[in-house]
């Protein structure tokens, strides 16, 4: 998706700063105005502009979500029982092969390109579900946020890279090249995957003897081997499963709306160009990166030192992560005139938000590893709907009121967010669900 929330900056026609005129309209001369415009007529050279209005810009970045809610639960199955590797193998060729297409679907027409990032978000959907599939095998309850926190931590550093990078190659080569360069390294990436990736310790060749012993070990008291039947009455039932799914569709509500509208943000209010809109885009990213490494770190050495309950350390990152990042987005209006404010906030927000990698969002992994597989799945259809609701409704506000439009956004992303984190609280808990512990053949 970033990507596209970098490249969009360059494929429309109208997202120039407002207060910048078209290279035809004749203003007072200033610096920044004449190097716009100069960045604006070499870019126009290289590649195609669209016309694209606010509300298809929202539809086109969440299409990639349309399409998602469909395929979690069946990937996340059949990942937790003839295992991850594959699935999650082929995912990422999918979605990268398809990448290498989305400008010539651009050309062909708004339909086309909607229609292809559908079926890249099913194939990523993949890769996010099963790789957790990959984690219940592989990470010591102990070292569990630690782990996936250090794994996902590399979806923001990857977004950094692309921001960063994206909008360099947006200004000099054309946008086209973001797409056909990281559509192409992401189809590299699949020749290591597959040589290198096993589903379990036990089969992979290359770990030693004595960390091989650890990790078995370690998980030998937790009943995670797959199962074909799914509790599925119980799991509806399930008010700690619920807060689960609510938190995971509040949280990427908020998360998909930043991740879209970022560089736009940063493009029309701060009157940024295309480079560096992506350097500033980048920065909340990288550091978000950091962040997510850090709470995981944290969140196991108060488990380990027992310092706090696994429940309170969940609903307390959660809580951090949740409440405060809403307060400074909240506040992102009233400090646009500011530049520096105005990306320190930014990049507090995604610093401070990634807290919750070890809250909520792991806390399937507490409930019922059993079924990682299959939960994850479901979590995902909560966030792709949220990510397939958020940038649509962001993209309406911002087309009714470009000034108050984003204030709307950001207050309307607050509420959603905060109202699952009272759900969450209420209900969360991180002891292994009875349905869970045993096999129970429920039929609806």
């Amino acid at each position: 998706m970033l990507q596209e929330s970098i490249a969009i900056t360059a494929m429309v026609n109208n997202t120039a700063p407002p207060s910048q005129p078209n290279a035809s309209t004749e203003r007072p001369s200033t610096d920044s105005q004449d190097y716009w415009n100069e960045t604006l007529k070499e870019f126009k050279a290289m590649a195609p502009a669209y016309d694209w209005s606010p509300e298809i810009q929202g539809i086109i970045l969440s299409s990639l979500n349309y399409g998602s809610f469909l395929a979690p639960i069946p990937s996340g199955y059949v990942a937790g029982i003839f295992g991850a590797k594959y699935v999650v193998g082929a995912g990422l060729f999918i979605s990268s092969f398809l990448t290498l297409f989305i400008p010539l679907a651009a050309n062909a027409g708004v339909a086309l390109l909607i229609v292809l990032r559908i079926v890249q978000g099913i194939a990523q959907v993949m890769v996010l579900t099963g790789q957790y599939s990959i984690w219940v095998k592989w990470a010591p309850p102990l070292e569990r946020s630690q782990l996936t926190t250090i794994a996902g931590s590399g979806s923001m550093l990857g977004s950094f890279i692309v921001l960063l990078v994206g909008g360099l190659l947006c200004q000099t080569i054309g946008w086209p090249y973001v797409f056909y360069i990281f559509g192409g390294i992401g189809c590299a990436c699949c020749l290591l995957w597959f040589p290198l990736i096993c589903d379990d310790p036990v089969n992979h060749p290359f770990i030693s003897a004595g960390e091989k012993r650890y990790i078995v070990c370690s998980l030998a008291q937790q009943d995670c081997s797959p199962s074909w039947s799914l509790p599925i009455r119980a799991m509806i039932k399930s008010l700690p499963l619920w807060a689960i799914l609510v938190s995971y569709f509040c949280e990427y509500w908020l998360f998909y709306t930043i991740m879209a509208y970022t560089p736009t943000y940063i493009s029309s209010v701060l009157q940024a160009n295309l480079r560096d809109s992506g350097i500033l885009s980048a920065l909340p990213f990288v550091v978000g990166c950091i962040c997510i490494i850090l709470g995981g770190l944290l969140a196991d050495f108060l488990l380990s030192r027992k310092i706090l309950r696994l429940i309170t350390i969940r609903k307390l990152f959660t809580a951090i992560g949740v409440l405060l990042p809403s307060v400074i987005l909240v506040s992102l209006p009233w400090v646009r005139s500011s530049h520096s404010m105005t990306m320190t906030f930014l990049v507090l927000s995604s610093a401070i938000s990634s807290f919750c990698e070890s809250g909520a969002l792991v806390n399937f992994l507490d409930i019922a590893p059993r079924y990682t597989g299959f939960l994850k799945g479901l979590l995902q259809v909560f966030a792709h709907i949220a990510g397939a609701i958020s940038p649509t409704a962001a993209g309406f506000f911002i087309s009714q009121d470009s000034e108050f439009g984003w204030r709307n956004v950001f207050l309307l992303s607050a509420a959603v967010n905060i109202s699952g984190l009272v759900f969450y609280l209420i209900f969360g808990r991180a002891d292994v669900q009875d349905w869970a512990k045993e096999q129970i053949f429920t039929h609806l």
